[in-house]
């Protein structure tokens, strides 16, 4: 049987309050974050704790994630990365260098697959894993308790299963010296300019989906990349 579950990300400002979120159901799901972090940190750490809160399962497990970023960097770069001791093509190190070797561990033994799915699409596990991991990012701005959710518990397909424990608590990391921006990717090295057309209609849902989180149009579009 195949556990299906959706992993993602947030970072209000990118860096800024950031929180990561998995989801399952209602009743299975597990969330965090840190008070200064990047979108790409947070998706990433999603995807950590998702296997690390299934690691218990003999089950396969597939991973919805919108981020092509964390797809192609465990699917396709990590491999290459790991042979030239953790450095991009360029020779540089590799971004969220800890997070990633901390995924390469976590997937030894593992039956999974990844797919993409498009975000603020009305995806139902993407929009609730994505509302849960704002949900931090937006607790840790406003100085609010965290809703870290139940953890693991049975989901559907995982009753023979015993429960693991939950997941402990993520350790804040320190003071961010150098943190890498929004377009934190391996490649290209060089800036990225993006252009996007939008139609009245579609603009005015964008400013509206704006108005109603507190944030500009332009914010929302960058917490969407």
């Amino acid at each position: 049987m195949t556990i299906t579950a959706a992993a993602d990300g947030s970072a209000l400002g990118n860096p800024g309050p950031a929180g990561w979120a998995w989801y399952v159901n209602d009743s299975c799901w597990g969330a965090g974050g840190w008070k200064y972090a990047t979108n790409n940190q947070g998706e990433l750490k999603a995807v950590l704790e998702l296997f690390r809160a299934t690691a218990h399962l003999d089950e396969d497990l597939l991973v919805l994630c919108d981020s092509q970023y964390v797809i192609n960097s465990v699917t396709k770069w990590m491999p290459g990365w790991k042979k030239k001791g953790w450095r991009k093509a360029d020779g540089k190190p590799v971004l969220n260098v800890d997070l990633l070797r901390e995924i390469d561990e976590a997937l030894v033994g593992r039956r999974y697959r990844f797919e993409w799915v498009k975000g603020h699409a009305n995806h139902p596990l993407n929009e609730a894993a994505d509302s849960r991991a704002r949900a931090v990012s937006e607790a840790y701005q406003a100085g609010r308790p965290i809703p870290s959710g139940p953890g693991w518990v049975d989901a559907p397909g995982t009753a023979r299963a015993e429960r693991s424990p939950r997941t402990p608590a993520f350790s804040e990391p320190e003071a961010p010296a150098a943190q890498p921006g929004l377009f934190d990717f391996d490649e290209p090295a060089e800036p990225i300019t993006l252009s996007l057309t939008l139609t009245p209609g579609e603009h005015a849902r964008l400013a509206e989906r704006a108005r109603s989180r507190g944030i500009t149009p332009e914010a929302l579009l960058r917490d969407m990349i």
